[in-house]
């Protein structure tokens, strides 16, 4: 069997894998982002009580924290799929959110569409992408040289 053929096989099995991840992810977030009800109004009596000893951590700073973290799987996802187009990433990460926010301003009156969400998801894309990157970066590193 050629080389070609070898590596393929395995190639093809983890990008099956990514997408199957990928999907469930997808899934999960469109729970979230589609719920009538902000996700995060749940914890707002926790996050109120936990701000009277940490006066930083108000309701719109951890909303926008994890809008950033909700978009860290789909930058690693698209890096991995799109290895030579990861260019795309934040483009991708962008159009995304800007579809999220116009259906929740359009459709969900509980919900808004902000610009704080766009950024925040944006940038959550491309902290994914720069995960991959680092990762990859070590494990190059850490691979013998060839003679």
């Amino acid at each position: 069997m050629p080389d070609d053929a070898a590596g393929a096989a395995p190639a093809h099995a983890r990008v099956r894998r990514v997408l199957v991840w990928m999907l469930v992810y997808a899934i999960v977030v469109a729970i979230i982002v589609f719920w009538p009800q902000p996700f995060l109004s749940v914890f707002d009596p926790w996050i109120r009580k936990a701000s009277v000893e940490l006066p930083a951590l108000t309701l719109p700073r951890v909303e926008f924290a994890a809008n950033i973290a909700m978009f860290v799987p789909l930058g690693m996802f698209l890096a991995v799929l799109l290895p030579r187009r990861r260019y795309l990433v934040a483009p991708i990460g962008f159009v995304t959110t800007i579809m999220i926010e116009s259906v929740q301003g359009l459709f969900l009156s509980s919900r808004s569409a902000t610009v704080a969400d766009v950024l925040a998801n944006t940038t959550g894309a491309c902290l994914g992408l720069l995960i991959i990157e680092i990762v990859e970066a070590v494990r190059r590193r850490k691979r013998p040289s060839s003679p």
